[in-house]
């Protein structure tokens, strides 16, 4: 959905409730676990956060409030929807002048693994309102040499017409997207710690 203005928490809430009960817009649902369909743009990038138990707790913490979207000209509304299968969430965004309202659902959630061999995180794909088709993973991990790291994989492909003409525009966004995303988790996690610290001193 395209606007010339900043959707409501009205039109947000309508939008969500419409999608609400539709099926994912592609069939290789659940494909961002290993797979990699044809047909598809495929996009893995990964930075790291640092090292160690405190660093890993805090990139789960900032992926469960959905920071890796809090890059103002993007985000999710509802911000506070629980991170579980099956949620609805809508991504915001602005860009040259118009907002968009691109409805997404949770394909799965991961939670494994211990010290220095853990994984979390999750993936959500398009419902028929977003103009791209596909899925995107977005994962903490931390490895057993004890860094941890954050990391998106994707696949997509246009849905909407003028996605599908503008199509190297689209791929200048989502280029964006994954630079800002990875840019504010690692701000997340030091802003986390700096919190943390200074709770301490007081």
């Amino acid at each position: 959905m395209f606007l010339l203005h900043k959707p409501s928490a009205e039109v947000v809430a309508q939008f969500i409730s419409s999608e609400q009960h539709l099926s994912f817009s592609y069939s290789q649902v659940g494909w961002t676990q290993g797979k990699s369909p044809s047909g598809f743009t495929v996009g893995h990038n990964r930075t790291r956060l640092g090292e160690g138990e405190d660093t890993y707790k805090r990139a789960v913490a900032a992926l469960r409030s959905w920071q890796q979207f809090d890059l103002g000209w993007v985000t999710i509304v509802p911000p506070g929807t629980p991170l579980e299968v099956g949620a609805v969430v809508a991504v915001q965004a602005k860009a040259f002048g118009f907002w968009s309202l691109n409805a997404c659902k949770v394909v799965y959630v991961i939670d494994e693994g211990e010290a220095n061999n853990a994984r979390f995180g999750f993936a959500y794909g398009t419902l028929p309102d977003h103009v791209e088709c596909g899925e995107e993973r977005f994962t903490v991990e931390w490895l057993e040499d004890d860094s941890v790291w954050y990391d998106i994989y994707a696949f997509s492909r246009p849905q909407h017409p003028l996605v599908k003409i503008g199509r190297s525009v689209a791929r200048m966004l989502q280029k964006r997207f994954v630079r800002d995303s990875l840019a504010v988790m690692r701000a997340a996690v030091d802003h986390l710690a700096a919190d943390e610290q200074s709770a301490r001193i007081s």
